[in-house]
């Protein structure tokens, strides 16, 4: 049985990611501060209370670790808040935001590396990372910042495991632009505080933002057929 470890799992990508790989008959452990409807095992957890993390993935493995034949960690969850111009954003909500999106996934991922580091199967790591962490966006200073921090992080887990002796393959991967809770709270900030807002507005309007369903089956395709030591750390999903 392969087992799948989803963080922010209660909506959006997260979400479809859940219900699309227990319909495929995966063992999947959704994380969120909510439980959605309709999952099979699910813990209730605040990602920000980041002392915690360690020991929950160590109990999540050692929980379901009888019968299983791969490993993966997908850390999904993730925040856009606090947008504003930096000098005009609140310091306790860039601590959180940094928190959720860069410090949660270092520390599970060094958690799930550490407790595996002697199965000699499957195990991999897909951080759902952001075209933000490439290129620079007035408003989303600390969500460019945390989404860069996840693509070098990746970098560097790619390059200490390709020494392991059973090593963690490892992808931080772009969705593209997704019709979720995200998007509805970029539409609603103020142009002062993002600038780009009108280009947002318009891919709604457009119809030019994925599903988040589409999204998730596209994730779970390119996890299903791609090598990820070909594709390399940094991957976008629209080029596959």
């Amino acid at each position: 049985m392969e087992l799948y470890i989803v963080t922010g799992a209660s909506k959006g990508i997260g979400f479809e990611l859940l219900k699309q790989l227990q319909v495929k008959g995966k063992k999947v452990v959704g994380i969120a501060r909510t439980s959605p409807e309709g999952a099979e095992k699910f813990v209730i957890t605040d990602l920000a209370e980041t002392d915690k993390l360690t020991t929950l993935i160590g109990n999540l493995i050692e929980e379901n670790s009888e019968g299983t034949t791969s490993f993966t960690l997908i850390n999904n969850a993730g925040m856009v808040d606090p947008i504003g111009l930096i000098g005009e954003v609140e310091g306790e909500a860039i601590a959180q935001a940094i928190a959720v999106n860069l410090t949660a996934p270092m520390i599970l991922s060094n958690a799930f590396i550490s407790k595996i580091k002697d199965f000699d199967g499957k195990k991999r790591i897909v951080n759902i990372s952001s075209g933000a962490g490439r290129n620079a966006y007035e408003g989303w200073g600390t969500y460019c910042t945390t989404k860069a921090g996840l693509d070098h992080f990746s970098r560097v887990v790619a390059l200490e495991q390709a020494n392991s002796t059973n090593p963690v393959d490892i992808v931080s991967i772009a969705p593209g632009i997704i019709d979720t809770g995200m998007q509805e709270t970029i539409r609603a900030s103020g142009e002062g505080a993002f600038p780009l807002l009108d280009q947002f507005i318009h891919y709604k309007e457009q119809g030019l933002l994925s599903s988040a369903e589409q999204t998730a089956e596209k994730l779970i395709a390119f996890m299903e057929n791609e090598d990820f030591k070909s594709v390399g750390p940094i991957a976008d999903i629209r080029n596959f």
